[in-house]
């Protein structure tokens, strides 16, 4: 009988040492997401597809796409924040393709805001804290291309604000500041399982090892 109980203990403990869902992070880990709805496979999405009027859209790259999400879609005035690609050659790029570092794309989160709630400065000013922008194609281990620092803009006024909130941050960092500021080109929204991944996906080592505790420092729901 305490052999029965021994032999059930350890198969117990095996089961909880193992990832509820797998980890992408770094990219030579094989990931085998669970199907996804057609709509969620990667498109190319126009900036203006389905938004109203009254909104507006930012895009942000700050390393990985899983982090940035989690932060920005817990502020009010936020409406919608999707992971995706963007500033590459390729069209319609998977997330392993990108991950190669050949496409040119970046980790990118597409933000939906309402203006009158939360401003763009205000998502600016987000931005320059949630992660560190003087890291050159690097952000903490995650290392190459696609997690540069970069902000796509998607009008003059957001060019000119971007520029400015950028000479701004730079006198809070001793390093320079090396985030890029271009033009919105083609989004490519990243395959379903990234989506609202933190949220699906508290137990992953990648959200509790990284992202809760960035979301704590923060002062944002964990």
């Amino acid at each position: 009988m305490m052999m029965r109980i021994l032999s059930a203990l350890a198969l117990a403990l095996a089961a909880c040492a193992q990832p509820a869902t797998p980890e992408p992070h770094p990219a030579d880990v094989t990931v085998a997401p669970a199907p996804a709805p057609a709509a969620a496979s990667p498109t190319e999405t126009s900036m203006k597809d389905n938004v109203p009027a009254q909104t507006q859209m930012a895009t942000f790259g700050a390393g990985c796409y899983w982090c940035v999400e989690a932060v920005l879609e817990q502020l009010d005035g936020v409406l919608d924040v999707t992971s995706g690609f963007m500033g590459g050659t390729v069209e319609n790029p998977t997330y392993r393709e990108v991950c190669g570092g050949d496409t040119g794309h970046a980790e990118v989160v597409q933000v939906t805001f309402d203006p009158k709630v939360i401003s763009y400065d205000d998502l600016l000013a987000w931005f320059w804290r949630l992660h560190d922008p003087t890291t050159l194609n690097r952000q903490g281990a995650d290392v190459g291309t696609q997690y540069r620092s970069a902000i796509f803009t998607h009008s003059e006024a957001q060019q000119k604000a971007a520029l400015a909130s950028k000479a701004a941050a730079q006198k809070g960092f001793r390093d320079p500041i090396v985030t890029e500021i271009v033009p919105a080109g083609p989004y490519y929204q990243a395959e379903g399982y990234h989506q609202d991944y933190y949220r699906q996906n508290k137990e992953q080592g990648y959200c509790r090892m990284v992202i809760a505790p960035k979301l704590g420092k923060l002062g944002l729901e964990r």
